[in-house]
Parts: structure tokens; sequence; C-alpha cells
């Protein structure tokens, strides 16, 4: 069988992983849009794995590109590698809850997509194939978008939400691709040969990209924009002036980058004045936060403190600020939100993998930049090669774009994809470029070679059909938290953690069972002989699975709050000692979320139950030491005055909460009845 065939497939299949990555998403379905994108990677991967590997086993020929960039980013790999080996917590750190961006093996089908990039697209035609196929990709998803403003409903696929639900994930990583989608346009229109209307079809792309960049109204890729479409003008007249010198044709002056430079300055020094007007019109809101660049450094510096060499762990960023974040963020709305990644993917990255990660990554950088602005130089100097060019200025968009944003799955993935086009391109255009194996003539290289390329074969099919089994889990915890009953919640999360077990899964075990605990114990008096024996297991697997969430991540502070809360729960239905282990539970997770408050005023919440009423003021007062306009806090110590005749105190505690939310009626009824108690005491103090 010919060696052609094979290429081909592994050709194809590399193309529709990244020309699909901007619009897969799997539509009815359960499954959330980035979590889709891991099945197209696997998958894709997997069939241009194996179709390469089956085309060497014919041909009995390897060749690979000479870069220090894909040893480099080897090191990344056995950065996060070693990391995840030492991680407290392994399985969070290799796989995660569903493949997550921050894993090991999420970073290594990345880095292996960027090698298959660099080894299958290193031909300009099959490079210039995908820069094509991209732009298609980007004008479908641009189109799409643009039609969802007005129908949001009717193209929502049961996947999307509202009009900002869109097929990149995030709506801000949206704005980012648009601004992808505007340079890999005006690329093409300022370098590539095109005919006149190809020209103008693309100026209508770039157009409608920044259109949707207005819509999404992140100011940062305005940013973005600018200062890339000002690389590519200065680049295009340094071209103009070289050949001017040298008296070849006239080339014309790049109105159209310049045209982009100005409206991006346009919208970035105006403001919301105008970078406003296009999400009022259409009913747009950007809801997205995240930790600033100043609080990520902060945690990461705590960590390598604690971990120096190898970092908390891959994917653990969310238990790392949780242990570290600066308690000025207990003031603002976003005081209780776990934040699983930090101001940017590479920060994060950085946060979680320790020093060696640190240099694993900059090593990486150093490289690529050198060798990108190496082929820009080279670019100028011989006036073609505008293919290698064009991929490491929009790589170095992406690249960019991660550090300064978590902009999720798409936007790292078409980063590397495009990184390894670029590398192949370097190495292909220097006579010792590439490294070239032959092993058919020698019995002994053939032996290793041939059982090298069997085991990957083997390897790439296993890990795609161990993460077909863990993708079906998505749908049906997804199932659980839509059911319509709880006897379907149950089942539906049962099969989840029959194909995947982790700690998200395990704490919605626990909240369902809960909820059918509740119902069966409503139930009262008329509870049967077989529901009092439904009732006990019930319990049973309700704390059993809180349980197995903290056996499986002892270092996640919601597996201990999950159950200190069900603990508080049962105690209400006058379980034996709940109590205390809601207290022993809450405690633990305080441990490892000291600075938040309210975990604190769970604990008060507790000893209040308990009468234990000195404990609750005690707690209640470490709350608001550490969110000082924190309303629930001063309600409870408006009760507790309350409940030792203090009215008076009872009565400024409520007032101060009054103050903090002037439009709850159900506080301001409180105050009312806490400031009638307060009067009628002073008459009869007066007359005694």
């Amino acid at each position: 069988m010919s060696s052609s065939i094979f290429d081909r497939i592994s050709f194809v299949s590399l193309f529709l992983v990244i020309v699909l990555l901007p619009l897969f998403f799997l539509p009815f379905t359960n499954i959330p849009v980035e979590t889709s994108k891991g099945l197209l990677l696997v998958l894709g991967l997997a069939v241009c794995v194996i179709g390469w590997g089956l085309a060497r086993f014919f041909d009995g020929r390897i060749i690979l590109p000479r870069s220090a960039n894909l040893l480099a980013g080897g090191g990344i790999v056995l950065a996060f590698f070693l990391s995840a080996i030492f991680s407290k917590a392994s399985q969070v750190s290799f796989f995660g809850t569903m493949f997550d961006i921050g894993t090991f093996w999420f970073v290594f089908a990345g880095f292996l997509l960027m090698l298959m990039s660099a080894i299958i697209l290193r031909d300009p035609k099959k490079a210039k194939i995908v820069l094509f196929g991209a732009i298609l990709s980007g004008a479908f998803v641009m189109i799409f978008q643009a039609a969802r403003f007005f129908l949001p409903e009717f193209l929502s696929f049961g996947v999307l939400v509202g009009k900002t639900g869109n097929a990149l994930g995030s709506w801000n990583a949206l704005g980012i691709f648009a601004g992808f989608s505007t340079l890999m346009s005006l690329v093409v229109v300022e370098f590539f040969s095109t005919t006149k209307i190809e020209k103008i079809i693309l100026q209508v792309l770039t157009i409608l990209s920044m259109v949707i960049v207005a819509a999404v109204n992140f100011p940062f890729v305005w940013e973005l924009i600018g200062v890339f479409a000002l690389i590519i003008f200065v680049y295009k007249v340094s071209l103009a002036s070289k050949g001017r010198a040298e008296g070849a044709e006239k080339t014309p002056f790049p109105v159209f980058s310049f045209i982009i430079i100005l409206i991006t300055l346009l919208f970035f020094i105006s403001g919301q004045l105008i970078g406003g007007y296009l999400p009022n019109r259409l009913g747009l809101t950007n809801s997205e936060v995240r930790p600033s660049l100043s609080a990520t450094i902060s945690v990461t510096k705590s960590v390598l403190k604690e971990d120096p060499v190898f970092g908390s762990g891959p994917n653990r960023f969310g238990e790392a600020w949780a242990m570290h974040k600066p308690v000025s963020v207990n003031l603002t709305p976003f005081w209780d939100v776990s934040f699983n990644s930090g101001s940017g993917l590479l920060p994060t990255f950085a946060a979680t993998t320790g020093s060696f990660g640190i240099l694993a990554l900059l090593i990486f950088f150093f490289l690529f930049l050198k060798s990108g602005v190496k082929s820009i130089f080279s670019s100028i100097k011989h006036g073609s090669n505008w293919e290698t060019m064009a991929f490491f200025v929009l790589a170095l968009y992406m690249f960019v774009a991660c550090f300064f944003y978590s902009g999720g799955a798409v936007i790292f993935l078409l980063a590397l994809s495009f990184a390894g086009i670029f590398i192949g391109l370097s190495a292909s255009l220097h006579s010792r470029g590439e490294i070239a194996i032959s092993y058919l003539n020698d019995h002994r290289k053939s032996f290793f070679s041939i059982l090298f390329i069997v085991f990957l074969l083997l390897v790439s099919a296993a890990l795609t059909f161990k993460y077909a089994e863990r993708l079906m889990s998505v749908s049906y915890f997804g199932r659980a938290l839509s059911a319509p009953s709880i006897p379907v919640a149950e089942a539906s999360i049962s099969k989840a953690l029959a194909l995947h077990q982790n700690d998200l899964y395990l704490r919605t075990y626990a909240q369902i069972y809960l909820l059918k605990l509740n119902s069966l114990v409503t139930k009262g008096s008329s509870l049967s002989e077989e529901d009092k024996v439904t009732l006990q297991a019930t319990l049973d697997q309700a704390i059993n699975g809180a349980e197995l969430a903290i056996k499986y991540n002892p270092n996640n502070y919601l597996n201990f709050q999950t159950l200190g809360s069900l603990y508080q729960s049962l105690a209400s239905f006058g379980v034996k000692d709940a109590y205390s282990k809601a207290m022993e539970a809450y405690k633990l997770a305080v441990v490892l979320n000291p600075n938040n408050p309210g975990l604190k005023l769970a604990l008060a919440n507790v000893s209040l139950a308990e009468k234990r009423t000195k404990e609750a003021k005690d707690y209640a007062n470490e709350a608001l030491a550490l969110k000082a306009n924190y309303l629930d806090a001063f309600i409870i110590l408006s009760q507790i005055a309350r409940s030792e005749g203090d009215n008076a105190l009872a009565l400024s505690y409520g007032q101060t909460a009054l103050s903090l939310d002037p439009d709850n009626e159900d506080l301001i009824k409180y105050v009312e009845t806490l400031r009638r108690a307060a009067t009628a005491v002073a008459p009869t103090t007066k007359k005694k």
C-alpha cells in the first residue's frame, strides 16, 4: 500500500483539526462548547498520528525538523509531567474533571499538535491551504455570530445561551478570535498574490471581524490589533523602501493597514463613548471576571515559596487562589468566586508548574521570538517567504493573548498549531534544517523504529478510547444537573461516576442524595418501613459522596465545605453528632481557604445552632475582619445581640446591614421590629 495515501489522511485530519477548532461544538447535547473542542482535538490527532505512523511504516523514512523550538516545547511537556507526578492531587493535575486546559494531558496534546503541524505542514503549499482554510473558518464564525445577535434562540442549537453564547466558549475569547481573523485577512491582503475580487472579499471579512470585536467590546483586543497591524504596516513600508532603493517595481502604500490602525486607535482612545455604542444597541453585556495580573503574581510568589521547583501542580490554580488570595478581593462582589485560572493562561501555567515550568516557558518563547525576528528580517532581505512571516506573526498574536487573558482551548491550540507550522517552514528553508532517518536497510534500526511506530499507534488508539469514555460522562453529568426529578438525577450522576470519577461529580452526587433525603424526611410519620430503610441508605450515600470527593482531592476546600454543609443540613433532621462533624469539616475548609469570610460565617451559624454564643460571635467578627461590608455577618451579630437581650446593639447591627442593602424588604421589616423592641424597652427602664 502506498504511503502517500496515509500521508494524505494525516494531512486532512490535521487540517480539519486546525480549521474546525473555532467552529466545532456538539449541538443539542449537555456537553459544554469548550469540552467538545477536546473531542475534535483528540480524534483528529489520533487519526493524524496513526496515518503518519502507517505512512512511515511503509516508506521506511522519518523526516523531522531540526528545531530548538521543538526541544523547548518538549521541555514544557516534561515540566508539566514532573509537576503532575509530584502534585498532591495527581488525578487533578493529569486529567482533571474533563481534559481541563491546565492539565498535563491537555498540554501534551497541544504540543503534539504543534509537533505534527511542524512535521506535516512544513510544505509552503500545505501551509497556505491551512491559512486560507483558517480564514474561511473565521468567516463562518463571524457570519454565524452576527446572525446570532438577531436570532439567538433559533441559532442556539440547544447549547449556546443568549446572544453572547458562541462557538469559542467565552465572550472575550470570541473577541480575541475576531482580532485573529482580522489579522489573517490583513496579512493575506498585504503580502499574498490575490485577485481583485479576492482582495475585496478579504477586506470585507476584515471589516466584519472588526464589527464583532466592537460588539464584544474587549479593549485589550483593540490594543492587540493596533500593535500587530502597526507591525504589518511598518513591515510593508520597509519592503517598499527596500524596493525603491534597489530600483524594483514600486510597491503600493499599505493604505488598508493604515486604515485599520486608525480605527483601532479611535476605539482605544474614545473608550466607552464609541466602544459601548454597538453593545448597547444590540443589548450585549460582558460579565466575565478574572484575577488581576498583580493578584496572580502574588499567588504565584506564595506558591513558589511552598513548592519552588514543581509548583502546586498543573490544573490546581483554584486551590492556590483559595489558599493565597489577597484579602482585598473580599471587598469586591467576587469574594467567594473560586477562580481556576489567573489573569492569563501562561501566568496560570507559571503559578502551577513552579520554577521548572517557568524556565521551560521562558526558553521556549525566547527561542520562538529569536527565530521569528530572524525570519522577518530574512523576508525583508529576500522579498519572499511570506508564509513563514505570516504564521509567526499570527502565532505571536495568540501567545500574547494567552499571556494577558485565559482565552480557553481554541486560542491556545491555534497558537501552538500556527507556531508548529512556522517551525516546520523555517526548518524546510535551511539546507540542514531537517533530520532524515531511513531504517529499512538496517535491520537493527528497522526493528526499533517499527516497534516505536507500533507502540505509537497502540497508545494513540488506547488514549482515544479512554478519552471517549470520559467524554460520555460529561453528557450524563449534564443530564443530572438538568434532570426533572430526583430519580432521573440519581441515575444520571451514577452513570457519570461509573465512567469517570472526580470531586465535582462526587459533590453533585452528595447534593442529589441530600435532596432525596429531604423529600423522604418531609413525609414525617407517614414513612413506611421500606422508606425508613431507604432513608438510612440515602443518608449513607450522601455522606459517602462527600467523603469520596475529599479522598479524591483533599486539597480542595469545596469538598470540605460540601461535607460541612451536608452535616449542617443533617443536624436539622436530628442526626446525632452532625453539628460537631459540620464544625470539623468547616474548620478543615478554613485551613485550605483561610481568607474566605463565608466559611467563618458558616462556623458562626453552626456554633449558634449549638447555643455556643461566644464562639458564634467570635467567628462572625472574624468574618467581618476579612470582609468589612459582609451583610450576613452583621445580621448574625444582630441576632446574637437580640438573643442576649441587647436590643440597642441588635438594632445597631441591623441598621448597618440595612445600609449595605437598603432595598431589602425583609431586612427593612427586621430592622423595624428591632426599632420597636428597643423603643419599648426604653420607657420601662426610665420608669424603674
